[in-house]
């Protein structure tokens, strides 16, 4: 809306009053139809994100979508809700059954399966049917629902690519597909699956492509497959998360335990994530604190997908209070109410560091992130403070501070025990070996 306002010397101020300010937008004005706002209304959603309200329109419009969000924001509606309304249309199965029209391509298990939890949600007044499918699990079941018939499939790539190549899974109607957490798709290596399954989709699709972070290949990537789309970025990665506190331990390596113990017992209370970068670390704390008697539960890739499940579960029905997490596994879990992040080991990914604390202090909520700094994560203290462009508190009052002139630990290689240019035993022997 623009107005224009006279001013004593007779020039005019023109200036824009975003509708916003006025009147907060609804999901009605979003074009959605009956069936979809009552869904929304049951999940007690009054007004859409930014994203959502960004988005929306844009995928009706048939647009191809970029689009920079973090998990959080609200972006799985961002693209469930315009693709239960474009197929809403189709919803009722021809005589030969219903055919995958619109496909959601996710990096992780349990984020497949949240996702999935949405179109059921909100497409719960529709005759509109999706699955979701991923390895870790037994494939009969899965081809079972495929065979009954399916419009949206939100599939992990191998999987996907599993039941394509044994003629489960047909992949020539699609209208929609979905790249979500591109930027971890990409981490985890299915670059080439991802762009593999996008080959095997018809040519006219429409691809939305969501991403936490826009690193050099996920644009490669993008500028490959997408057709002119439209760019939209909310809340950019380098802000961080308003309604958290942090607080940064300078912490000798080999101390992190005790410190960790130390605050379990004194400071942090409630429902606590707990970053490690390795899963041999995360089995190794979990049985530190089970042992000191904490209701612990673990997720990471090692684990079966059951058990990841489980775990999450217990940790969101309050049976457990600490969950200890990789950050691949706990990419795209959604827990409500989360009081503390820790990050045990600090990740050499500024924008990893973003995302971890994000998941505290939602919905209004107040939340606070603690990091173990030792002394060979400096450096990426100093690259997550130049992203975030905050100086991180440092609490010194606890017993296990770091000596401010603490080197990194530098473990040498061991050198070979022959001389450049001799040759072992076994060389001069000139075995062949079976390897």
């Amino acid at each position: 809306m623009y107005a224009n306002v006279k001013l004593k010397n007779n020039s005019t101020l023109n200036f824009t009053l975003s509708l916003h300010q006025i009147i907060p937008m609804s999901f009605k004005d979003l074009h959605l139809n009956k069936p979809i706002l009552k869904a929304i209304e049951e999940a007690g959603y009054d007004e859409p994100t930014l994203i959502q309200e960004k988005t929306i329109p844009l995928v009706l419009d048939k647009k191809d979508v970029i689009a920079s969000a973090q998990t959080g924001t609200g972006k799985t509606a961002a693209f469930a809700l315009p693709i239960l309304q474009l197929l809403f249309d189709k919803q009722d199965a021809p005589k030969k059954g219903k055919k995958i029209r619109a496909l959601v391509i996710s990096p992780t298990r349990e984020l497949a399966v949240q996702i999935n939890s949405n179109f059921k949600t909100y497409g719960k007044h529709t005759n509109l049917r999706s699955t979701v499918i991923f390895g870790g699990t037994g494939i009969e079941p899965q081809i079972d629902i495929l065979q009954k018939g399916v419009d949206i499939v939100v599939a992990t790539p191998g999987r996907l690519l599993d039941l394509h190549k044994q003629d489960q899974l047909n992949l020539d109607y699609i209208e929609i597909l979905v790249l979500d957490e591109a930027d971890l798709m990409l981490d985890m290596g299915f670059i080439d699956d991802v762009q593999k399954i996008e080959r095997l989709c018809p040519e006219g699709k429409q691809i939305l492509l969501f991403s936490a972070t826009m690193p050099f290949k996920v644009e490669q990537l993008a500028n490959t497959i997408l057709k002119s789309p439209e760019r939209i970025e909310v809340s950019p990665t380098s802000s961080a998360a308003k309604n958290v506190s942090q607080v940064l331990y300078y912490v000798p390596k080999r101390n992190k335990i005790e410190l960790c113990l130390h605050l379990l017992r004194n400071t942090i209370k409630g429902s606590i994530l707990i970053f490690r970068r390795t899963k041999f670390g995360v089995d190794k704390l979990e049985q530190t604190l089970i042992k000191n008697g904490y209701r612990v539960e673990t997720i990471h890739g090692d684990k079966t997908q059951n058990d990841r499940q489980t775990a999450l579960n217990k940790f969101k029905h309050k049976e457990a209070n600490i969950l200890i997490a990789t950050d691949v596994a706990a990419r795209g879990i959604d827990i409500d109410e989360l009081d503390s992040v820790v990050n045990f080991d600090l990740p050499n990914i500024p924008e990893t560091y973003v995302h971890r604390i994000g998941r505290t202090g939602r919905a209004g909520n107040i939340g606070v992130a603690y990091s173990f700094c030792s002394a060979d994560e400096k450096s990426y203290i100093k690259s997550i403070q130049q992203l975030i462009n905050v100086q991180i508190p440092v609490e010194d009052e606890h017993p296990y501070p770091l000596d401010p002139k603490a080197k990194p630990i530098v473990h040498k290689k061991q050198g070979s025990k022959y001389k450049k240019g001799r040759k072992s035993d076994g060389s001069k022997k000139n075995k062949k070996r079976w390897y």
